[in-house]
């Protein structure tokens, strides 16, 4: 078989670059790539199609095709779209219609034929999955990844600041192309179960898809790459991580203190990923400075708890942790730091530093989607406390067996008494240690979530399904010529963010 992997934003390239840097470059990256290798490595022809970038500061995505070293019958194949500059994702949009899609098609007609099935990935992929669909009747499956709306629910969007966000975020093209791809993907694949019930509900994709209807979703979850993550895994500067996070203990943390287990947290600063829920749960716990440090990866910044941050949103996470370290003292009980190049295999490697020192890995986001940090950690031997909102409650428990333990993100003291019940009682550490890692071992791989993949994309392929013209979602007039008179516009936003019977989905801006 051959098959697409549609994803516009970001980049992927042979060395892994720049991924978890920035916003645009992180598991959704990782994800895609690690699909498209296994289904390569069952003998399947892959494609990644991307958008190439010629411009000094991302010199790795200019050429127009890449491989990943080793793996055979996968292409990354970036082709043109808007500016020859890097463009954040929010502003793809115009660009992937006028250019990208048209260049797809172009690709492949000078290739001699198109893949026989797309896969496409967040809103902006999903949207190219539709246009390909329309013109060539090549089919689609869509993975969001996230959905806009409930980003939006958790800027607290009103009608009165919905311009000025919008102008950031540019919800008005994202909110239509997610209804549009779910609306005509032959199937939408979701992480958990919660995923589909719980955003796929939201009242901004009304009649976009029936979120009950089965027929129309597939569970999926992503895996962990147990050859970077595993346990017993090893990478060739993996003694240089152990000496540079040993050197970043002495620097942060008391010398009395520096051979405790540590309370490990790797995530964006991001004010979703309540970084500063763990922070407010350290300090409050007496018992647990007595029992360990407090340690935060922090992507890029080597030194954020005492050096201020060059963009404001990540100083706006950092400034109350700043002042909860202030006012409970806890100078030389607390670490942070980011980690070198080669990210994903540092990272693993300080997650086996930290479980030989029997820590515990903390993820207190306010919501996961699915949350693949903490399964990855568990692989590496790490016992896990995560946030019972979304993913985790799905892939660490189980009926009433537990994988890992789930806390009340909102409440540090319930945050406490998780991390308390795992770093104070030997015996429980051990059995989620061990617990956590089988779990992982058994149900979250790449070759099983691969294989799943393949499976939906054969039985598309082979017997398509007949789809009522009448359920699907005309296209919007933008999306298919961007041009300012049939522009997506904030009152039809505002209509279906804030309620409307009418299906503003396909009016044109006035």
């Amino acid at each position: 078989m051959h098959i697409g992997f549609l994803n516009p934003q970001g980049n992927f390239d042979s060395g892994n670059s720049h991924i978890t840097k920035h916003p645009d470059f992180g598991g959704q990256l990782i994800y895609v790539k690690q699909v498209a290798v296994e289904l390569a490595q069952k003998g399947h022809k892959v494609d990644i199609l991307t958008r190439q970038i010629i411009d000094p500061q991302w010199p790795e995505f200019a050429e127009p095709f890449d491989t990943y070293p080793g793996v055979d019958n996968l292409r990354i194949i970036r082709l043109p779209a808007g500016p020859k500059e890097f463009l954040p994702k929010e502003f793809l949009w115009p660009h992937l219609v006028s250019d990208w899609v048209p260049n797809i098609l172009k690709f492949y007609q000078e290739q001699g034929g198109l893949p026989d099935a797309m896969t496409a990935h967040y809103g902006d992929g999903g949207l190219c999955g539709v246009l390909i669909e329309e013109e060539t009747g090549i089919p689609f499956t869509f993975t969001a990844h996230s959905l806009g709306a409930q980003k939006i629910d958790k800027l607290e969007v009103t009608p009165e600041n919905l311009a000025q966000i919008d102008e950031q975020f540019q919800f008005r093209y994202r909110i239509v192309a997610e209804r549009l791809s779910m609306n005509r993907s032959a199937i939408n694949i979701t992480s958990t179960r919660q995923e589909r019930f719980e955003q796929y509900s939201h009242r901004v994709y009304r009649d976009a898809v029936d979120f009950n209807n089965d027929s129309r979703f597939a569970v999926i979850p992503p895996g962990a790459d147990f050859s970077i993550f595993g346990a017993q895994a090893r990478f060739e500067n993996e003694e240089a991580i152990y000496q540079f996070i040993q050197e970043r203990l002495a620097r942060d943390i008391a010398q009395s203190r520096r051979d405790l287990p540590a309370i490990l947290a790797s995530s964006r600063l991001e004010l979703k990923k309540n970084v500063l829920g763990l922070v407010q749960a350290f300090a409050m716990s007496q018992t647990l400075q007595e029992q360990a440090n407090l340690v935060l990866l922090t992507a890029g910044l080597d030194d954020p708890l005492r050096e201020s941050a060059s963009d404001e949103m990540t100083e706006e996470v950092l400034a109350p942790i700043r002042k909860v370290l202030e006012e409970h003292d806890l100078w030389g009980k607390i670490s942070a730091f980011g980690l070198s190049d080669q990210a994903q295999e540092a990272l693993a490697a300080t997650y086996r530093f930290m479980a030989k020192r029997r820590s515990v890995f903390a993820l207190t986001a306010l919501y996961e989607p699915f949350g693949l940090a903490p399964l990855e950690a568990a692989a590496a031997g790490l016992p896990v406390v995560a946030t019972q909102n979304g993913g985790p409650s799905e892939s660490l428990r189980e009926g009433d067996t537990e994988y890992g333990v789930l806390v009340d993100p909102e409440d540090p003291a319930d945050i406490a008494r998780g991390l308390e019940r795992l770093l104070c009682d030997p015996h429980e550490w051990e059995h989620f240690a061990v617990a956590g890692q089988q779990r992982v071992l058994k149900t979250y791989s790449w070759e099983t979530t691969a294989q799943n993949y393949l499976n939906l994309l054969e039985q598309i392929v082979s017997s398509p399904q007949a789809r009522d013209r009448a359920e699907l979602l005309p296209i919007h007039p933008y999306f298919l010529n961007p041009q300012p008179q049939t522009d997506v516009s904030l009152e039809e936003l505002s209509s279906l963010y804030f309620g409307s019977s009418q299906n503003l989905a396909i009016v044109p801006a006035a």
